[in-house]
C-alpha cells in the first residue's frame, strides 16, 4: 500500500509529474486551444502510456487528466453528457499507472465562469466542481485531491471548499500573470487565505517559468507554515509577457520556448533549498524533465535499461560473443557471429523457435 501524501511530505520532499494536455497535443491526441481531455476515453492508450514515462522517470504521484473535463468546457467541443465517462476513465488509468507504491490525486481546475461579487456564478462553480469531483471518487480510489491553475483566490477558495467534502487531504495552487492574482492578492495573501481555510498544500503551478516562478513561491514559503508546493512550465516566458499562455508560440508553436531538462532540474534543487515541499512540473514538463528534476533532489529514478548480457563499451555486442557465443540463451552456439546475433534480433534464426 502506497504511503499517504501527508506522511510522505512530513518525511521529506514529495515529486509530483509533468504536463498532459500539450505533450498528447504535439502526438496529436488533444486539440489544440480548447484542450479538453476526451483522449481519455478516445485514446486511452495514449494518456497510459503518458502516466508510465512519469512513473518510470521518478515520479511518486499521477494528477489525473481531469483538467478543463467539466461540464461546461466538454459541451464546447461536443462532449456534453459525457462527463462522467471521461472523469471515470481518467481515474482508472491513472490508477492503472500508478500501481501500488504511487499516488493518485484526483483534479479540478478554473472553470472561466467565476465572476466576482457574483453568488450565483459561485453557485455554479461548486456544481461543475461537485459533478466531477463525485464522478472521480465513484471512480476512485483517490488519494488526495488537487485544485489548481486557478487565477482568483476566491474560485481557488470555491474548489477547496469543494474538495474538503471528500476528507481527503487537498492541494490548491494558483497561476500568477504578474505579482498578484486577479482579484488582486500576492502571493504571501493568497497562500495565508488558503491556509487560513484548511488546504494542506498551497502554492502555485502552470503560467510561470522557473525563473518567475521561484520568486513567487519564495513570497508563498515565508508566509505559510503549511506544505508549499511548486509546479512551473517548461517553457521560457520574458519579462515582458511573464507567463507562457501570452507567448506568440502559444498555443502550438512553442516548441522553441521548450526548457532543457537540465534547467527544470535546477529548479527542483533551488526549490528544494528554499523549503517547497512538493516539486513537479506543468505544461511542456516531459518525462525527461521529471527524471532530471528527480536526480536534482536526491530521487532515484528507475533504472534506464538493464545491463544483463550487454558487454561494456559496445552495448550491441552481447556478452561472450569474442569466444564464438552470442548470449543469447543456450540454444545460440559456437559459430554464430555478428550475423547470427543480427538474426537473433530480426528473429529470423531457427534457434529461437
Amino acid at each position: 500500500m502506497a504511503k499517504p501524501l501527508l506522511e510522505r511530505l512530513k518525511d521529506g520532499v514529495v515529486l509530483g509529474d509533468g504536463g498532459y494536455l500539450l505533450a498528447l497535443e504535439s502526438r496529436g491526441y488533444v486539440q489544440a486551444g480548447p484542450f479538453t481531455p476526451e483522449v481519455t476515453i478516445e485514446h486511452p492508450n495514449a494518456l497510459l502510456a503518458l502516466h508510465q514515462e512519469f512513473v518510470h522517470a521518478g515520479a511518486e504521484v499521477l494528477q489525473v487528466l481531469t483538467f478543463y473535463a467539466s461540464e461546461n468546457k466538454l459541451e464546447q467541443v461536443g462532449y456534453g453528457g459525457r462527463l462522467m465517462d471521461i472523469n471515470r476513465a481518467a481515474v482508472s488509468l491513472a490508477r492503472e499507472a500508478a500501481g501500488e507504491e504511487n499516488l493518485v490525486a484526483g483534479n479540478i481546475c478554473l472553470t472561466w465562469k467565476f465572476e466576482e461579487g457574483s453568488p450565483s456564478s459561485h453557485d455554479e462553480v461548486r456544481q461543475l466542481f461537485d459533478d466531477q469531483i463525485r464522478h472521480q471518487m465513484e471512480a476512485g480510489p483517490l488519494d488526495f485531491l488537487i485544485g489548481e491553475t486557478f487565477l482568483h483566490v476566491g474560485e481557488a477558495l470555491l474548489a477547496l471548499e469543494c474538495i474538503q467534502k471528500t476528507g481527503k487531504p487537498s492541494m490548491i495552487t494558483l497561476a500568477f500573470e504578474g505579482p498578484k492574482t486577479r482579484d488582486g492578492k500576492s502571493p504571501a495573501e493568497a497562500a495565508k487565505m488558503l491556509e487560513g481555510a484548511g488546504a494542506d498544500v498551497v502554492g502555485t503551478n502552470c503560467w510561470q517559468d522557473p525563473e518567475r516562478m521561484l520568486p513567487t513561491i519564495e513570497e508563498m514559503r515565508g508566509a505559510v507554515d503549511c506544505y508549499v508546493a511548486a509546479q512551473p512550465v517548461a517553457y521560457r516566458c520574458t519579462t515582458e509577457v511573464p507567463f507562457f499562455t501570452g507567448q506568440p508560440g502559444f498555443p502550438d508553436k512553442l516548441d522553441p520556448y521548450q526548457l532543457t531538462r537540465y534547467q527544470m532540474g535546477e529548479f527542483a534543487k533551488q526549490a528544494l533549498e528554499i523549503g517547497v515541499n512538493y516539486i513537479g512540473g506543468c505544461c511542456g514538463c516531459q518525462g525527461t524533465h521529471i527524471r532530471q528534476m528527480a536526480r536534482a533532489i536526491g530521487n532515484r529514478p528507475r533504472k534506464a535499461v538493464s545491463r544483463r548480457g550487454l558487454r561494456r563499451g559496445n552495448p550491441f555486442r552481447p556478452v561472450g560473443a569474442e569466444r564464438g557465443r552470442t548470449g543469447y540463451g543456450n540454444r545460440h552456439t559456437k559459430g554464430g557471429g555478428r550475423q547470427h546475433v543480427n538474426q537473433c534480433l530480426s528473429q529470423r534464426c531457427r534457434r529461437s523457435r
